[in-house]
């Protein structure tokens, strides 16, 4: 396996074994080792198949296999999805065994759809109901608790059926970016609901409880506060719950409600899935597809999923016992990008939706064909003889295969895996295998690392740094010049031709987008996870048409992405400022005395002294100075004293501040009285905040000033909490995070947050 170096990271810190001390005992052939030789069960030759796959990169399980698979968690799937029924017994059921799968390294989704709404009877005690939005934000505090497999925080995904009376609240609730933050959430959108937005007709919010209608509302203004909500921060998605009820292989074992956190795997309550994805940037030879070469790897992925199953330690004995009645597999693909690139194709063409299609037809038939040949030798999932396979109705509308002597001899002779294709977010196993992600399209082509003294890293594609070289315009000027423009388009320097082929997530139109979406889903089983991501300026009427053309064209959900909508923006210039004819503020002088204190607090850098001093309005400067330490470090805690002292004498809340620095990342946090120091400037908030807490030495007035309410709101309610990146910065490394495939992504160090 070659690694590049940002894939040798990500695998050091979340997947190498380590022993008890944390230090790590294994490289990638021990690990790739460790896995084969686990999921194999003994069998030699099969681990050497295993092992030979994983090796070359042209197949990567999903993360809790890589990281479990001889591991003493073996918890091995990704997807679960959990059942909540409308009873405090059967709530807090869910909140517990959720605590246990973040636990073990996998995601949960949830249908809160049976749940009465607010403020109806509860008979049992005479009381009125919470809802299900006040029950969501204790799942949140919950998931706040634990780490995945000690290594990352817990996602989830909430659905809310479109006819629920609490349905507009849910369209609203995370409205706020700092509500419900671990939860992705979707609206269960009905056939019936999208005949009354067409048709402009009202529809019928039903109790769940009662079955009674409860109002009646326009089913056009519901779906534009969807939209609404959507342009605002991509959140929430939609789901279409008929379709994913009508692909159900087992409807008679019950009905599909809820999905995975990026709602990429359609479940049966108490149901989990293991995925994994063919890197299709390696199936190109001469410059052209080998499809022998992804027919082997496709039937040797079957074989490694299907094996996944007997080999999971699962969390619940009603999960495993659910997972095995089914035995569900997802194979995906990632690299398709790649593909494209390398085959000249560009991604907003129908050359490239007609290429998707037919590759996502050959990897969904030769599944099905050695899921049907592992029956033959082991036996069909124990649910097959009530299926849609046995009962004929399984249909598949060919483009290149022959789709009816297949389904006629899986009639015959069974089919091991209730499901066999799915397309899931590919973010840190695309990483190892230095690929695109998913169906995804290039989000950059060239990324920009600062590191210490000033230097700048630069990470290009590899298909674009060899054109680059080829047609002789690649020099470091320009690729910093690429990163900054984010697109080949206004540089002058590249071609029309290489323009053409190599674009990025934002030049691509939003249909594109969909249409792309849509031709990998008529030969998936379950679903495609893939962000729509639109320009910031991109407007409300562009996702409604781009909503509607998912619908019409098959999409199963939707998640879409407005560039720039989920930071914070503080401070609006330029001509915006001018139509309201604001002046700019001027900083009140500075005393000729003023009087304060001097704080010490330890930080991963040394001792910080923070001096604060208030004039008679209150707080008017801050200082800095750490030891001896000089240069740039000594230059940039100058800096930010200065600014925030500009900020005091320009009546700027200290609570604003605080906000602002609290929790910004360094590469050395260190702990210090009980609290973690995150940087100088997480110091420097911490200082801020004591300064307020104080009674006495002349700060009374200054506390009485700021307000006990107010305080409380900084202490205990944050701007960022420990997982969230400052605007869209990694926490971690500080590159610019990308949003796709439903999840905040690092391109360099693999941080991710699915929320």
């Amino acid at each position: 396996m070659e690694l590049s170096d940002n894939a040798r990271a990500v695998l050091k810190k979340r997947y190498f074994k380590k022993d008890q001390m944390g230090d790590i005992i294994e490289d990638e052939k021990a690990m790739l080792t460790r896995v084969s030789e686990n999921i194999a069960g003994g069998n030699k030759e099969k681990a050497k198949r295993y092992f030979n796959i994983m090796n070359s990169c042209y197949f990567l399980p999903n993360s809790p296999t890589l990281m479990n698979a001889g591991n003493d968690l073996q918890q091995l799937s990704a997807c679960f999805v959990l059942p909540i029924k409308d009873s405090m017994h059967s709530i807090f059921d869910a909140v517990k065994n959720a605590a246990l799968i973040h636990k073990s390294g996998g995601g949960t989704g949830f249908s809160f759809s049976n749940l009465r709404e607010h403020n109806a009877r509860v008979g049992s005690t005479s009381g009125v109901s919470s809802g299900p939005i006040t029950f969501m934000k204790v799942f949140n505090s919950a998931t706040d608790a634990v780490k995945q497999g000690g290594t990352r925080r817990g996602a989830n995904m909430a659905i809310l059926n479109i006819d629920h009376p609490d349905i507009i609240d849910f369209i609203k609730a995370k409205e706020k970016n700092t509500e419900l933050t671990n939860f992705n959430i979707s609206v269960g959108l009905t056939e019936t609901f999208m005949d009354a937005v067409k048709n402009d007709e009202e529809y019928e919010l039903i109790a769940p409880h009662t079955g009674k209608v409860k109002k009646r509302l326009k089913a056009q203004d519901v779906f534009e506060l969807i939209v609404e909500m959507a342009y605002k921060n991509g959140e929430p998605g939609i789901v279409f719950l008929d379709r994913l009820d009508r692909y159900n292989p087992t409807p008679k074992d019950g009905k599909i409600e809820a999905t995975n956190p990026c709602g990429e795997q359609p479940l049966l309550a108490n149901e989990a899935c293991n995925l994994g994805s063919i890197n299709l940037a390696l199936m190109v030879k001469n410059g052209a597809i080998d499809w022998d070469l992804l027919k082997q790897t496709v039937y040797t992925a079957v074989d490694f999923l299907d094996d996944v199953i007997d080999r999971s330690a699962f969390p619940l004995p009603e999960i495993e016992k659910q997972v095995k009645k089914n035995r569900k597999i997802g194979l995906g693909i990632m690299g398709w990008a790649d593909l494209l690139l390398q085959l000249n194709i560009a991604y907003c063409s129908d050359e490239a939706t007609d290429m998707g299609r037919e590759i996502m037809e050959f990897v969904d038939y030769y599944s099905k064909e050695r899921s049907m040949q592992l029956a033959v030798e082991k036996g069909s999932f124990p649910n097959f003889s009530q299926s849609i396979y046995k009962k004929g109705t399984f249909l598949r509308e060919g483009y290149k295969m022959n789709w009816a002597d297949l389904i006629a001899e899986i009639k015959e002779k069974g089919i091991r895996n209730a499901t066999t294709t799915t397309i899931a977010p590919t973010g840190t196993i695309s990483m190892i295998a230095d690929t695109s992600s998913g169906v995804e399209p290039i989000f950059s082509l060239v990324y920009i690392k600062n590191v210490m003294d000033g230097e700048k890293l630069l990470y290009v594609n590899k298909y674009f740094e060899e054109i680059a070289q080829e047609r002789k315009f690649y020099s470091k000027e320009i690729m910093e010049k690429i990163s900054e423009k984010g697109s080949l388009q206004e540089i002058d320097e590249v071609s029309d031709d290489v323009k053409r082929v190599f674009v990025t997530a934002h030049d691509i139109t939003p249909e594109w987008h969909i249409r792309m979406q849509a031709a990998f889903q008529e030969f998936v089983d379950n679903a495609v996870s893939k962000t729509i991501n639109f320009p910031n300026y991109a407007t409300k009427e562009d996702i409604y048409t781009s909503y509607m053309l998912a619908y019409q064209l098959g999409c199963k959900g939707v998640t879409v992405y407005r560039d720039g909508s989920r930071d914070e923006q503080v401070l609006n210039v330029g001509k915006k400022m001018r139509e309201h004819d604001r002046t700019r503020i001027e900083p009140r002088h500075r005393p000729e005395t003023t009087f304060g204190v001097t704080k010490k607090v330890n930080t991963g850098c040394g001792h910080l002294y923070v001096t604060i001093n208030i004039d008679e309005t209150g707080p008017c400067e801050v200082f800095t100075q750490m030891g001896k330490v000089g240069g740039c470090a000594s230059a940039q805690l100058e800096a930010i004293a200065r600014l925030i002292s500009l900020a005091l004498r320009s009546n700027v809340k200290v609570e604003s501040i605080v906000k602002q620095l609290r929790l910004i990342r360094c590469p050395a946090p260190m702990w210090s009285k009980g609290k973690k120091i995150h940087s100088c400037a997480d110091a420097i908030a911490n200082a801020l905040i004591e300064f307020l807490e104080q009674d006495g030495n002349g700060l009374k007035k200054t506390k009485e000033a700021a307000g006990k309410d107010q305080l409380k709101v900084i202490v205990e309610s944050p701007s960022y909490d420990e997982t969230t990146p400052v605007g869209s910065m990694c926490p971690e490394c500080g590159a610019t995070l990308e949003f796709k495939e439903g999840c905040k992504t690092c391109p360099i160090c693999g941080w991710s947050k699915c929320s």
